[in-house]
């Protein structure tokens, strides 16, 4: 008898296993087209992570969502972005940002509160959908996709809601990137200035460096010092909206609303400390470790973004993304003038 019920069980781990790797290893794969797309000229600007999330949406309209592979496909959308999360914090030097950035900190945090709010006033205004709006106004903050999945579990973001914001960000912010390098040569700004707006007001880490560039290396070292600063402030921003969700869910009294503490980001924080005060003082790590630590979180964020693209419904796309579209542009428009007035 014992055979018999073994038998069954362990054919069941086995599919179980066989899905989970199988749904990774389909993330994974679009992954890596996106990746080659992103080589073609024209498309590198937009990047690996764009051009994934916008194949995973498109396979989910023609093709449907792949059942059998759910159980690695949202492997990858969870566990692979808080992974992501974590080794993102090695980006960080702690000391670089408290030491030579403090007044870039505090107007780093103008800009985010002012993008976060200006953003919810639009959505009002606008009757936009108020959680994309949300997720929006913190990428557009803070740090694009990162910050959007940092955010996007405490405050319990359906998944095509937070696949569709990372979308609009990757969207805009290259747009916005590409249009800093063609205005740069008849700004009124030294290079240092203008990398420090780049870094101030521009949503991605990777298009913070595709913009400063332009004025050269003093430009992209304090383009990339302001946008730092955004990065590190994404800590207090997350407390403070776990804070801001659990007195939501002490006043509705409901229990299935309990936030859950975001273990992941105690993993950034930890990886920040390491990357500034033991990585190099303490322990010294080969270079080319060191190098392929970024290259992988790419990819794991890429995959993880992938698996959220697979829940968009391009239906619900057109009915809600078009006016938090719209709010988000006029929103970075704005952010750039006040980034300009704040240098």
């Amino acid at each position: 008898m014992e055979l018999l019920h073994g038998k069954p069980e362990r054919e069941r781990k086995v599919l179980l296993a066989v899905k989970l790797l199988a749904g990774i290893a389909f993330t994974f794969f679009i992954a890596f087209i996106a990746f080659f797309i992103a080589k073609l000229p024209g498309l590198d600007h937009v990047g690996q992570l764009g051009i994934g999330i916008l194949i995973a949406v498109l396979y989910r309209q023609f093709f449907g969502y792949p059942q059998f592979l759910r159980l690695g496909i949202e492997f990858s959308s969870k566990k692979l972005l808080r992974l992501a999360i974590i080794l993102y914090g090695l980006k960080l030097n702690i000391h670089t940002v408290l030491s030579e950035g403090l007044t870039l900190l505090a107007r780093d945090a103008i800009v985010i509160t002012f993008s976060i709010l200006f953003m919810i006033w639009l959505a009002k205004r606008f009757k936009a959908d108020k959680n994309i709006s949300l997720l929006l106004g913190i990428g557009t903050g803070v740090c694009g996709a990162a910050a959007i999945a940092a955010i996007a579990p405490i405050i319990k973001s359906e998944d095509d809601d937070t696949a569709i914001s990372v979308g609009i960000i990757a969207l805009v912010g290259t747009i916005f990137a590409i249009g800093y390098t063609l205005i740069e040569p008849v700004l009124p700004l030294s290079h240092v200035d203008y990398g420090i707006w780049s870094g101030m007001s521009l949503h991605e880490l990777a298009h913070v460096a595709l913009a400063a560039a332009q004025g050269g290396e003093d430009a992209l070292a304090f383009g990339l010092l302001a946008k730092l600063g955004r990065v590190f402030l994404l800590v207090p921003l997350s407390f403070l909206f776990m804070y801001i969700m659990k007195r939501k869910s002490s006043k509705e009294e409901n229990n299935d609303a309990k936030v859950q503490f975001p273990f992941f980001l105690l993993g950034f924080i930890v990886m920040s400390i390491i990357h500034t005060y033991i990585l190099g003082n303490i322990i010294t790590v080969p270079e080319a470790v060191m190098d392929s630590v970024p290259v992988f979180t790419a990819w794991c964020l890429s995959a993880a973004m992938i698996g959220l693209g697979l829940n968009v419904n391009l239906k619900d796309l057109q009915s809600k993304a078009l006016k938090p579209l719209l709010a988000m542009i006029i929103t970075s428009i704005c952010l750039a003038v006040l980034s300009y007035f704040l240098i």
